[in-house]
């Protein structure tokens, strides 16, 4: 046990009031003990809504009366996104809120009846008695600058990850109804999106003049000079396509929407 432990275990005084607090995503379970980890107060629903959070708030101050406690620890086992809309409610109202390690949970949940089975009730207990005994972490509960940060990048990243998806689709979609696009077009810069919106078939492509497709990939937003050579290598391309040929109705949907 290093010196960050016994610190964490000195948090926990007579004076304090342990909470622990299983997450869900509709209805969380709370559960009261002393700094024994001996119930103080059973478990508890608590509704995730204005309503259920200011009746734990309230519950909080009752039993800080009741027992005579000072002070009040609050800690979860993470779960999700669902913790901080709590997080936030008790940080406004001066109460700290720590973690517990998920796997310590599962390991301990077993000293009290032998059972391993998951329990919202039962979990609540468990994290409670993980809390007296200094095994929790500080979450970083960001604000300002760095909140915005990080819903930025968050955001950025799902963004490329689907981005990703939608490229890997439209290219198993070319590999199916027209595999020779690639030759000339290896990524989908501007004129390769004009393409596939206009004429994403090698048969719409039969008996065109370089010229007469430059014209309809003008009418594209944002494309404004399209390559002639490229319009002149996607015809020879076509003429030759192994392309399949049936389904190309919804085929046609599927890349539009891509």
């Amino acid at each position: 046990m290093d010196f960050k432990q016994n610190q964490k275990i000195n948090q926990v005084t007579e004076e304090t009031l342990v909470v622990g607090i299983d997450i869900a995503k509709r209805t969380h379970f709370s559960c009261f003990v002393d700094d024994r980890g001996r119930i103080l107060q059973k478990s508890f629903s608590i509704t995730q809504s204005h309503q259920g959070f200011e009746s734990f708030y309230d519950r909080i101050l009752k039993a800080l009366r009741e027992h005579g406690k000072t002070e009040v620890l609050v800690g979860i086992e993470p779960t999700g996104h669902y913790w901080l809309n709590l997080a936030y409610f008790l940080e406004e109202r001066g109460i700290p809120l720590v973690m517990t390690n998920p796997m310590h949970v599962k390991r301990s949940k077993e000293l009290d009846d032998n059972l391993p089975t998951k329990h919202d009730r039962k979990d609540a207990l468990v994290i409670a008695r993980l809390l007296k005994d200094g095994r929790f972490s500080y979450p970083r509960i960001l604000k300002d600058v760095e909140a915005e940060l990080r819903v930025g990048s968050t955001f950025r990243s799902k963004l490329t990850e689907e981005l990703g998806a939608v490229k890997n689709m439209m290219i198993r979609w070319l590999d199916r109804y027209f595999p020779e696009f690639t030759q000339v077009f290896p990524s989908f810069g501007k004129m390769a999106l004009a393409v596939l919106e206009c004429t994403p078939f090698p048969s719409d492509l039969y008996q065109k003049q370089p010229d007469e497709l430059l014209v309809m990939y003008r009418q594209v937003e944002g494309m404004k000079s399209p390559q002639k050579p490229k319009a002149v290598r996607l015809i020879e391309v076509a003429a030759h396509s192994i392309g399949v040929t049936e389904g190309r109705k919804m085929a046609r949907f599927e890349i539009a929407t891509l």
